[in-house]
């Protein structure tokens, strides 16, 4: 395991399966990049360093270039309980999980979250077929963390954002231009 990859263990551990399956092979539109890597949100959103101090980018979220972050909500020390935020590569940002498990567990839905100005939400098709690796990314999930995937993952979402929705929106668009 690349103990090196963070300081959070549950994204170690991901990391670790990860390297042995393949970046983007047990879900659809996911993989672990650069962790705290800032260059995204500079780039497409502000780079005013009290934004980036409480933003953590660690996954990408679509083949597009939208990914996921820990909203320093508080100064809480164990990160992998912060929310989870998506920021889209065609613009929007939206809180997505409550912590890292609940992420873990929309991952295992294996389908690419969409990202607007308005929302972010699922949708997998009837015809859908699952990323090669998504069995062993389901068996390690239950294995480390005893968690299935998200059955319904918007209600993941609508969840996450009635517990941290209007707070993250009012402080982000503090920082963001209009």
């Amino acid at each position: 395991m690349d103990a090196d990859y963070s300081p959070v263990p549950e994204l170690n551990l991901l990391k670790a399966f990860q390297d042995r399956i393949g970046f983007g092979q047990y879900a659809d539109g996911f993989g672990l990049t650069e962790y705290d890597d800032t260059s995204g949100l500079e780039a497409g959103w502000s780079d005013d360093p009290d934004f980036l101090d409480r933003l953590v980018p660690f996954a990408r979220a679509t083949d597009g270039g939208s990914f996921y972050a820990f909203w320093r909500v508080d100064d809480r020390a164990d990160l992998a309980t912060l929310p989870v935020v998506v920021f889209g590569d065609e613009g929007g940002q939206h809180v997505v999980a409550r912590d890292l498990r609940e992420l873990f567990r929309l991952v295992g839905y294996d389908c690419e979250i969409t990202v607007d100005w308005d929302d972010a939400y699922f949708y997998r098709g009837d015809d859908h077929e699952h990323r090669s690796g998504h069995a062993d990314y389901v068996a390690w999930l239950a294995e480390h963390f005893a968690l299935t995937p998200a059955d319904d993952p918007d209600a993941v979402v609508a969840t996450a954002r009635a517990e941290y929705g209007d707070r993250f929106e009012t402080w982000s668009a503090g920082f963001l231009p209009e």
